[in-house]
């Protein structure tokens, strides 16, 4: 007797198809054309998509451009959580940001993704709101790590300070020794305080 297993294995692969093939569309269409000129109906029939499911799949224009969302906060987390022995909380997530920030800026087509972000405010904000908005997950994988409540400022200011470091080092020159350079400071805070 044959299990669902299968048909839902199947329906979540077309579900990823259609989304990636809608995001895809969008990114072309941004770059080619410039992001203020392009509307979500021409990305839709781009896509070969209804409004209506573009509209279900990306609820905003902003939410097109930045379609690896999903899984950022499982990562952030996981970078913690599956430490290696010996490993502290805050140089595991040094290690995590600075291999993203390096793998985001050699992806191809990197540079002229950077450009599309910066030129508009808006994504500029979307970027920004969305990597914040996994500091409280991420206060409480520190706090956890360290043994502190999770409320504890000290892990709350680390969080927000990564967080703030990779945006910075997304647009940096150089993303590797702009995220060295926040934990260094993110580091000597800590001894500081």
């Amino acid at each position: 007797m044959a299990t669902q297993e299968p048909l839902v294995g199947r329906r979540e692969r077309k579900k990823a198809a259609t989304r990636k093939a809608i995001a895809d569309a969008a990114l072309r269409l941004f770059l080619e054309h410039g992001y203020d000129k392009v509307t979500m109906r021409e990305v839709a029939e781009e896509a070969d998509v209804s409004a209506t499911t573009l509209l279900n799949y990306f609820p905003t224009k902003e939410t097109l451009v930045f379609d690896h969302d999903a899984d950022v906060q499982a990562s952030l987390v996981a970078a913690i959580t599956d430490r290696p022995a010996g490993t502290s909380a805050v140089t595991a997530l040094h290690q995590h940001l600075k291999e993203r920030a390096v793998h985001a800026s050699a992806a191809p087509g990197a540079t002229r993704f950077r450009v599309l972000v910066q030129s508009e405010a808006a994504l500029t904000k979307h970027e920004r709101d969305m990597w914040l908005r996994h500091q409280d997950a991420l206060t409480a994988a520190v706090a956890e790590a360290e043994h502190l409540p999770s409320d504890d400022r000290t892990c709350r200011l680390v969080a927000a300070f990564a967080l703030q470091t990779l945006i910075v080092a997304m647009d940096s020159d150089d993303p590797s020794s702009t995220i060295d350079l926040g934990f260094a400071l993110i580091e000597h805070g800590r001894r500081a305080g």
